[in-house]
Formats: structure tokens, C-alpha cells, sequence
């Protein structure tokens, strides 16, 4: 049974790539002997928009499930295995994107809010939200974790 499922639209990331496309573009036209590396640039940034434009999260019985797009890049982690989770604020030098953070990994595509999940084995990962207190809510009810709190 689904707890929670919710994806969210990281605009300024379609934003900024799409810009980025628009520029690749326009300078293909303006200059013809770059017009290859530029197309293949637009094509590049068009791939990375259908793989990391949206990110899905979906909490059930016995895990939670998240995936960035069209589902190429996902990640599970069994509700058995979370200890902890909370609503967190991510520094803005953290940024957008999937990459290692002092605070574990970060998995984000707008935005500052996420919530943070600490596993069974002392790892934390960071997952970005824009519903981090109904987020953290499910993944406690789900995991028969004590109700906390909001972070925010």
C-alpha cells in the first residue's frame, strides 16, 4: 500500500536548461564552425533535462522508492533499514543535483527543503522536497518511527 507519493518539478532546472539549449542554439546559427559541438551541447542538455527535470518519491509498506525523470536513475532504501528521519534545510552552496554533501548524499532538483534519512547503518542520505513535513510524516508512519516535531 502507498503511503505517500509525490513528484516535484524542479522549474528552475527546466528553466536554466532550456536557456542553456536556446543559447547552444542561437550561437549555432551565429557561428557555423562550431554549429556541431554546439548541436551536440543542445542535445546533451536535452537528455539531462528528460533524466533529472522531476524527482518522484513514493513511500509504501515497506520502502521508499525515488527516482529523478523518466526513472533511468532511482534509488530504494527498505523502511527496515531507516532509524531517523527529519525536515532539513540544505546550505545553498549544496545545490541541485546528486553528489556527496558533509551530511551524506543529496538527491534535489529545486529548491532548499529536504528531508534527511538516517539508516540502521549510521549512513544519511538528503532527499529534496517541496513537502518535507508530509514527506517525513509518511516515512515514519511507514517505518514505526516515533512522531517528532517539524524541522521547519
Amino acid at each position: 500500500m502507498e503511503h505517500y507519493r509525490h513528484t516535484q518539478v524542479g522549474v528552475a532546472t527546466i528553466l536554466a536548461v532550456v536557456a542553456g539549449m536556446a543559447l547552444f542554439l542561437g550561437m549555432s546559427q551565429a557561428i557555423p564552425q562550431a554549429k556541431l559541438p554546439l548541436l551536440l551541447g543542445s542535445g546533451i542538455l536535452l537528455v539531462c533535462l528528460v533524466l533529472f527535470s522531476t524527482l518522484t518519491v513514493v513511500v509504501s509498506d515497506r520502502e521508499m522508492l525515488f527516482w529523478f525523470g523518466v526513472g533511468l536513475v532511482r534509488k530504494r532504501t527498505y523502511l527496515t533499514e531507516v532509524k531517523e528521519c527529519e525536515p532539513v534545510k540544505n546550505s545553498w552552496v549544496w545545490g541541485w543535483g546528486i553528489h556527496m554533501t558533509p551530511r551524506g548524499w543529496l538527491y534535489n532538483v529545486s529548491g532548499f527543503w529536504a528531508v534527511e534519512v538516517t539508516l540502521s547503518s549510521g549512513s544519511r542520505f538528503r532527499l529534496g522536497t517541496d513537502e518535507p513535513d508530509e514527506l517525513c510524516r509518511a516515512i515514519r508512519a511507514a517505518a514505526h518511527l516515533p512522531s517528532q516535531e517539524s524541522g521547519r
